[in-house]
């Protein structure tokens, strides 16, 4: 028994010390397990924030603003794709230096960005940085003075080891810089445009108004641009456009004048230091003279023109006006022909006419019966007898008085009044043949001037066969114009109108012939009864063999196709008689008389 007792206690002795000595390993393989637990747990953790942080980076990667992170000893903590490179950092830049850094420019002294966040942080209570100015300027790598938005900031990085970082975000204004001198320019010819236009002028008003100098605005436009571009076609014509453009600029740096590019066949330019109004318009005209010819086709000459409004400060008025003046005088060039230079003046441009008065009361003034046809004679070129007549729409206004239609006709095309005033006019003058009928005064046609807005207005031709059945009026009394520019822009459906106008007995005749490109064959195909050749033709005619030559060929390819010819413009007996000896058939000028009422042209009538 007691050697089975023996036996037991030894047994248990020997467990003990087993036991006494697998605790310490069982501990240590239990804390083991425990950290590599605690340690999965914090791979994944960290696995989970590293990937938090790249999807930031991503972020900050994809921004258009450079963001850099700074530590206190200046080394890069971070740095996104646009500040690597706006810096032109290398690509083992974490946690080194900025190989060269950047300078900022803040009024006219350049601080190295560092010393600049140092200023900052003496500034700065709580060392939280906030500092952010427009328009300052950055010099990196490059050499290049870069516009910028600065933004700086700061902030702890860590938990543990806690360390201030500098966070600093550049916005790059070069763009925006582009963009807006972009939009300062004219895209086809890369002249400064409208919007430039208002800018400069503002300081040249300004300085032209201290030193009392003479500035002049000219407004040039090139004519028909439209009529052409159907021609010769739109690739052909922006051609033409910045060709005559570069023109422009090479004589502005010569002369050190202004030159922008406003609309599409618009152009403008201001010439300071003027001595007299003579300076500008040799100026001008040497400009037309050179778009005259500049311009070749497969080897034929584009003969362009260009219509010029000026005005001249002081002489024009206040520098505040000077440049819608300039727009007055244009238009007015327009009105008189092709290839036209109009100063402004208070003579010749006396009245300011506020344009959105004049389109409120239009529709009143029809219902007041304060427009008013007068009546211009054309007449027979050998005896110089009355034997037609243009009429002419007038606008006896309250305020302005009489105002002539190239002021308030543009007005009523833009707003379409323009057709019921020309139903009023041809109603106006289908009653007043009805009464010289009844008074038996001598029978006369009357042309009355129709736009192509009007003839492409519903029931057109329906509403003037209604007319004249209404007023019993002889159709061949009438007679409609268009002129050659407006009749080319829609070939087909003027022809076809005026064949349906044609059917009816009225009478045709294609107005301002000469100034357009009629092709030869539409010419032939257009139902015209009268050419009228254009007063520009005729202004010169006495001294220029050119323009009698090119008359000449005008009068004869008007009877050669079965056509009366009437010139306008006729303003001396010279110049009758000239056109009489062409075999011109009929006369039409201030010469035989301008515009008149109609109690004044019954007296020419008897």
């Amino acid at each position: 028994m007691e050697s089975v007792l023996e036996t037991i206690n030894q047994l248990w002795t020997n467990m003990s010390f087993e036991i006494t000595y697998l605790i310490p390993l069982i501990l240590i393989a239990f804390i083991g397990i425990h950290f590599y637990s605690l340690s999965r747990e914090k791979k994944e953790l960290l696995h989970v924030v590293d990937n938090k942080v790249r999807v930031f980076q991503k972020a900050f990667d994809i921004s258009e603003d450079a963001i850099l992170i700074l530590s206190e000893k200046n080394d890069i903590v971070y740095a996104n794709k646009t500040m690597e490179k706006l810096l032109s950092l290398p690509k083992d830049f974490m946690f080194n230096q900025i190989p060269k850094m950047p300078q900022i420019k803040i009024k006219s002294s350049w601080v190295p960005l560092d010393k600049l966040i140092d200023i900052e942080y003496t500034k700065a209570d709580d060392k939280m940085l906030s500092y952010l100015q427009i328009n300052l300027s950055m010099n990196a790598d490059k050499n290049d003075e870069i516009p910028i938005n600065l933004y700086l900031d700061s902030g702890l990085l860590g938990s543990k080891h806690d360390m201030w970082c500098n966070v600093i975000s550049i916005h790059d204004l070069r763009q925006k810089k582009r963009e807006k001198t972009l939009s300062y320019r004219h895209q086809l010819t890369a002249l400064p445009n409208q919007a430039q236009v208002q800018h400069d002028l503002n300081a040249l008003y300004s300085k032209v108004h201290l030193n009392k100098q003479k500035l002049a605005i000219v407004i040039l436009d090139i004519d028909d641009l439209s009529t052409l571009r159907s021609i010769i076609g739109h690739e052909q014509m922006n051609v033409i456009l910045i060709k005559f453009a570069q023109y422009l600029e090479e004589i502005s740096t010569n002369l050190n004048i202004s030159v922008y590019h406003t609309y599409y066949n618009n152009f403008l330019i201001s010439v300071s230091n003027l001595k007299d109004e003579k300076e500008i318009v040799d100026f001008v005209k040497e400009i037309q003279k050179q778009l005259a010819s500049f311009y070749k086709m497969k080897d034929v000459k584009l003969h362009l023109t260009a219509s010029i409004g000026i005005s001249i400060y002081p002489d024009s008025g206040s520098t505040r006006e000077l440049l819608d003046k300039a727009y007055k005088a244009l238009a007015k060039a327009q009105r008189d022909g092709v290839g036209r230079i109009q100063l402004y003046t208070p003579e010749v441009l006396s009245h300011d006419y506020d344009e959105l008065l004049l389109h409120n009361e239009m529709h009143e003034a029809l219902e007041k019966n304060q427009f008013e046809v007068y009546y211009q004679p054309i007449v027979e070129s050998f005896g110089r007898e009355v034997i037609s007549a243009e009429a002419l729409i007038r606008w006896n206004h309250p305020q302005y008085g009489l105002i002539a239609p190239y002021i308030f006709i543009p007005i009523m095309e833009k707003t379409g009044f323009i057709a019921e005033l020309g139903r009023y006019v041809l109603e106006e003058v289908l009653k007043q043949q009805k009464r010289w009928e009844l008074f038996k005064f001598k029978k006369i046609d009357v042309a009355i001037n129709i736009t192509l807005f009007e003839i492409d207005t519903k029931n057109f031709v329906e509403n003037v066969a209604k007319q004249i059945q209404h007023h019993q009026v002889n159709p061949s009394l009438i007679k409609f114009e268009i002129t050659e520019g407006s009749a080319m822009i829609s070939e087909e459906s003027t022809r076809k109108h005026f064949w349906d106008l044609k059917n009816l007995g009225v009478g045709i005749s294609l107005d301002d012939f000469g100034t357009g490109y009629t092709s030869f064959v539409y010419l032939k195909k257009f139902p015209a009864d009268i050419l009228k050749i254009d007063k520009t033709l005729i202004d010169y005619i006495l001294t220029n063999k050119e323009d009698q030559r090119i008359v000449k060929a005008m009068i004869e390819l008007g009877h050669n196709l079965g056509m009366k010819v009437v010139a306008e413009g006729i303003e001396n007996d010279r110049m009758a008689d000239l056109l009489t000896s062409y075999g011109c058939d009929m006369l039409q000028g201030y010469y035989f008389a301008k515009p008149l009422p109609v109690f004044e042209f019954q007296k020419l009538l008897r």
